[in-house]
């Protein structure tokens, strides 16, 4: 008989999911038949798959030895690269800034140097994540930005924040906020642009409509211009809604591509004046305003993290 101990981490789980995780060996054939016979107990008694498992609850596992053998741990994320920008940092949450040209996940063609990679390796290094002393939670990124895209992005260390932060971007209790330079200038000034975005799988491309369609769904994308130079648009913009290549498609849709867009953009304006060949777009501020307890994350209430340069902003001086 062994016995695990439910650490903060692997709260509110059910027993099967965690079981799952944690005995890769155990089939799940097995799994479920040994909890209906009660050689799997959560704190002394029986206990069905669905069980919500609590801190400091103590499983007594009554199965074989080896179920319970491990293979000798290799860590991927150690390969990864170094460098993190970190813009802040508690025991709870990591806000970073994620340079143009990394992936936040792995993909078919990267797997180990990824945002999310970095991060394993900087927590790893600082003595903060220990793969083997955590029985099922890992760090987590909250949010995602694409490849060819910078900026913000939160991380979660705890299993608490990751459960909070995404109730509270669900609640959009998290602003985004976005600058982009687009060809041409969005009229009026200021607005709220709505439509019904489609996506194609195979292309890998979102298309946008003015009224709804199947499969369609619906986007928001506040902006308002900051300055105009050279036939070109400083904005800044607010996700309301966080679909797929929404401000890329969005503003395309209305006439005023991103600049350096190759999808979406306009690749004869692209060419011009020496040839831009990264998209304008940059995610530079978030800011935290809870209206609802947040728990361990209360002191996040009400900071904005901001990034001080884009890289693209300084074509447009003084535009704030």
């Amino acid at each position: 008989m062994k016995e695990l101990i439910i650490g903060k981490n692997d709260a509110d789980q059910r027993l099967d999911k965690f079981l799952q995780k944690n005995l890769p060996n155990l089939p799940k054939s097995l799994l479920y038949k040994y909890i209906r016979k009660k050689r799997i107990k959560v704190n002394g008694k029986r206990a069905d798959i669905s069980t919500r498992l609590q801190e400091g609850d103590v499983l007594a596992l009554y199965i074989n030895d080896e179920f319970f053998e491990k293979p000798e741990p290799t860590y991927d994320f150690l390969h990864a690269g170094t460098n993190l920008n970190v813009l802040f940092e508690d025991e709870n949450v990591l806000v970073l800034d994620k340079p143009v040209g990394l992936l936040s996940h792995p993909d078919d063609r990267e797997y180990v140097d990824t945002l999310i990679g970095r991060v394993k390796r900087y927590l790893y290094e600082k003595g903060e994540y220990d793969p083997e002393g955590e029985q099922s939670f890992t760090p987590a990124l909250v949010n995602r930005i694409d490849r060819n895209t910078g900026g913000i992005v939160l991380a979660a260390k705890t299993a608490e924040a990751l459960r909070v932060l995404n109730q509270k971007m669900k609640d959009r209790e998290i602003h985004k906020f976005y600058l982009c330079a687009v060809h041409g200038t969005p009229e009026p000034a200021e607005g709220l642009l709505k439509g019904y975005l489609w996506k194609d799988e195979q292309k890998n491309k979102v298309f946008v409509y003015k009224e709804p369609r199947p499969g369609a769904k619906t986007i928001e994308t506040k902006y308002r211009v900051l300055r105009s130079e050279a036939g070109m648009s400083l904005v800044e913009v607010e996700l309301l809604t966080g679909r797929t290549h929404q401000i890329r498609a969005h503003f395309a849709s209305i006439g005023c591509p991103l600049v350096g867009d190759g999808k979406y953009g306009n690749n004869q304006k692209n060419r011009g004046k020496g040839g831009r060949r990264k998209q304008f777009l940059y995610s530079y501020k978030t800011v935290f305003d809870f209206t609802t307890d947040a728990g361990a994350l209360e002191s996040l209430n009400g900071k904005v993290f901001e990034v001080e340069h884009v890289w693209f902003a300084d074509r447009f001086p003084n535009y704030q």
